[in-house]
């Protein structure tokens, strides 16, 4: 017998598998514990368009990461920060700095954990930082930090 697995069942498989079964394993313990249903028609359709939901929201997330990406590569975030007599900075510029000043001078909304930074930035220059936006798209962003 088809069952849906509605939680995970050890030995058998996880929550929203389609497995095969014995009929009176799936009767009289999967069913009463309501750790299954039933793999009827009306549950593949559902099961088939939930499926294609989630492939058509991975589409439009990877087109959009790759257009944020398109534009990353086009525009220069510049951070004003101050420094010593020695040209070294007051403390250092982080990724938080960057995705904030990125949002304020661009409106490109980019989470902190996302953008790459190998060590602070304590110095004059210009870097370009790597960002993942999304499974197998990333960007960079070119930032300069001036006086």
């Amino acid at each position: 017998m088809k069952v849906l697995l509605l939680a995970d069942v050890k030995a058998l498989g996880k929550k929203g598998d389609v497995v095969n079964t014995s009929d009176g394993y799936a009767r009289n313990f999967l069913f009463p514990k309501k750790l299954a249903v039933e793999a009827g028609a009306q549950v593949m359709s559902e099961i088939k368009s939930r499926d294609e939901a989630a492939a058509r929201k991975v589409a439009l997330e990877t087109e959009s990461a790759k257009q944020t990406a398109k534009k990353l590569e086009s525009i220069t975030v510049k951070l004003r920060a101050q420094s010593g007599a020695d040209g070294k900075l007051y403390g250092a510029i982080t990724t938080r700095e960057v995705a904030e000043q990125l949002k304020a001078q661009f409106d490109i909304d980019v989470d902190r954990r996302k953008i790459s930074l190998p060590e602070p930035i304590k110095a004059y220059g210009s870097y370009s930082l790597d960002v993942k936006l999304y499974t197998d798209v990333s960007g960079k962003i070119n930032i300069v930090v001036t006086d």
